[in-house]
């Protein structure tokens, strides 16, 4: 069966001709191990006292760890975040947080875990602009005041560098019928002009990262290459992809397939291929509980740190810590086997090789 999107876009196909291109030129020595892309920042050993971190937040050694903590259970950002800190048994270098409409961003709770001297962070803001216009409408200026006003509170409270992630996962609210103003082209349009009106505004510490949701259906869909908003605007990439029941491991998550669509090669082959030259980021990650298989997510997590480097362009790594996730519960520390293998990868060498930067 062939791909939808394959066979109607040229570009979409040559992406994906590439990626496969790619795959088979790897010896069998390699298997299913990634090729670092022509392009990427040069990998360091973990440990090195030369680990840094570029003007894009690009960690130069291993990954930056972090999550968004105890989702959906009402505990203030503080309290959610010291607390799943406290459950893992180490910090965590980034901290994903959600915003919508007309909120300020970071709130100073977020500046204070930011700016903590013992141990500062990075900061993940995903925001929606709007519940309530299309991207058509943002793209055409309905929300400049309140992205001014944005990016009049973040001169004044916030120049460190942050990421920022605008209306996430998009592929699941595109209406390609014609006048939607919720076409992928719309979308695209709508990304841009936010960027674009805050740097004008004088934000230019948000590293701007385009987050898909990672799955091969919508990947099939014809409009799905025209989400992207263009690379002088996109900074990172990043998928958020769940441990469902098709997902037995780490490799399995981050390179989705299905039978439907033979000709996709999962989402990461094709981030290496479409995307050669930015880095890579989970920016959510979860393993839902088998209650047939109480011990699968102590496995995955196990899975995560055996095979994590083999994905080289993989950059940073944010779990979605929820209880009450709306699949399923995503927490960490379900039982002592997952609590136990998921402490041990947030403290492996690979995750903690390069200092968060310092305000």
């Amino acid at each position: 069966m062939q791909l939808r999107g394959i066979s109607r876009n040229a570009t979409f196909r040559g992406v994906i001709l590439a990626a496969v291109a790619a795959l088979t030129a790897c010896s069998s020595a390699e298997g299913s191990r990634a090729v670092p892309p022509a392009g990427a920042p040069a990998v360091k050993e973990a440990g090195s006292p030369a680990c840094t971190a570029t003007s894009r937040l690009i960690p130069s050694c291993g990954a930056w760890w972090g999550m968004a903590p105890e989702v959906f259970t009402g505990a203030p950002v503080e309290q959610a975040l010291h607390g799943a800190e406290s459950r893992m048994g180490v910090a965590a270098d980034v901290l994903h947080v959600y915003h919508r409409g007309s909120e300020l961003f970071p709130t100073p709770a977020e500046v204070r875990l930011a700016r903590d001297p013992a141990r500062p962070r990075l900061l993940m803001i995903n925001w929606k602009p709007s519940l309530d216009r299309t991207w058509a409408e943002i793209a055409g200026g309905a929300l400049d005041g309140r992205i001014d006003r944005l990016a009049a509170h973040l001169r004044r409270t916030f120049p460190e560098r942050f990421f920022l992630t605008l209306h996430h996962e998009p592929e699941n609210d595109v209406d390609p019928s014609s006048g939607s103003g919720m076409q992928a082209t719309d979308y695209a349009a709508m990304f841009r002009h936010v960027v674009l009106r805050l740097r004008a505004g004088g934000v230019r510490n948000a590293v701007v990262v385009m987050t898909y949701m990672g799955a091969p259906n919508w990947a099939a869909e014809t409009w799905f290459e025209d989400l992207y908003p263009g690379d002088d605007v996109v900074d990172w990439v990043a998928m958020d992809p769940y441990a469902d029941d098709r997902v037995q491991d780490f490799d399995g998550l981050v390179n989705k397939t299905r039978k439907e669509y033979p000709q996709w090669p999962g989402f990461y082959r094709w981030m290496q291929a479409r995307f050669p030259g930015k880095p890579v980021m989970v920016a959510e990650w979860g393993v839902f509980e088998r209650p047939r298989d109480r011990a699968f997510k102590r496995r995955f997590f196990e899975s995560v740190r055996t095979q994590i480097k083999r994905y080289p362009q993989i950059k940073a790594l944010l779990y979605f810590d929820s209880p009450q996730a709306p699949r399923g519960d995503t927490s960490f520390d379900s039982d002592q086997g997952a609590d136990r293998a998921f402490s041990e990868l947030a403290r492996d060498p690979y995750f903690r090789s390069t200092p968060v930067p310092r305000p």
